[in-house]
Formats: C-alpha cells, structure tokens, sequence
C-alpha cells in the first residue's frame, strides 16, 4: 500500500503534469505548422491574426487581443510587421480615434486561399481521425474555459487533490 506522501510525489513527476503535457505538444504542433507557413512567409502567431480576420475583417486591435488571448505589447508589433508586410491596414475608429480596426488588404485576403491546404496538410501530419481532433480540440477549449476564471485574482482556487 502506498502513502499518502508517496502518491503526492507520485504527482510531482514531470510526465505526471498536465500543464507540460499541454506545453510540450504546443511546441510540436507549432514546429509542424513551420513548413507549412514558411512558404507563405508567415509566422505562427501571424497565422492566427490572419485566422481571426478572414472571420471577421475589420476587428479592433482590442478585440484581436482578447481572441488570441494577447496583450498589447505583444500584438501590437506583430501587427505592425503584418502591415509592413502588406497583408492588414490599421485604422482608427472615426467614432473614437482611440480604438483601431485591422483590415485585411488584398494581398491578406489573397493569402486565405494560399493557407487552404495547412488545416489538412496537419491533420495528416497529426496521423489522426478529423473526428478525434474535433473531440480533442473542444476537449481542450473546455479546459481552457474552464480555467479562465482562475486568471482572475478575485476567482480562489478550487481545491483538488491532483492535477
């Protein structure tokens, strides 16, 4: 019979934690979109602004931020190298300069049927059933969804007895 202290070491092995399981695929699954991307002269986080803007052209910079779940600081100068690149136009709103709209350009609009093939091209490098990954991925936005009030210091922590 194993301890109590022996079970909660147990948990403190590195191929125990989730958070590294979700960090370490990250990583590979953004080092398999490199090749895809490259051809396209694209980064990975470029990509997802690109995602979010074939889906909605004219998004506010703010609104970009709270999709991709990213600060100002760094948003801001990887809009700036996208619109140095020719694929978005910043605009400020004529009802309140304070707030700016990224817009698509026809070179950006020309890029989504360029990135038509990447979701298959990874799907096939993911050697997985489109359905698994359709079961994984709401698997893992539920995760996400659900950790969110957590980001909030006003939120206390659950108790559990693992991760």
């Amino acid at each position: 019979m194993s301890s109590p202290i022996a079970a909660s070491i147990q948990w403190l092995q590195l191929d125990q934690q989730l958070c590294f399981a979700l960090y370490s695929t990250s990583l590979a699954v953004t080092k398999r979109y490199k090749p895809l991307l490259d051809p396209l002269g694209l980064t990975y986080p470029q990509y997802l602004v690109l995602l979010c803007l074939w889906e909605q052209d004219g998004a506010s910079v703010s609104g970009l931020g709270q999709r991709l779940q990213l600060d100002s600081g760094t948003l801001t100068p990887l809009l700036k190298r996208m619109e140095a690149a020719g694929w978005i136009k910043r605009e400020r709103a004529h009802e309140d300069e304070r707030r700016v709209h990224v817009h698509l350009t026809d070179k950006g609009h020309a890029l989504k049927s360029q990135a038509a093939q990447i979701p298959a091209c990874l799907l096939e490098a993911l050697n997985c059933r489109l359905e698994d990954v359709q079961t994984l991925t709401q698997q893992i936005r539920a995760l996400r969804d659900g950790l969110q009030p957590l980001s909030d210091p006003s939120h206390p922590s659950p108790k559990r007895a693992h991760p």
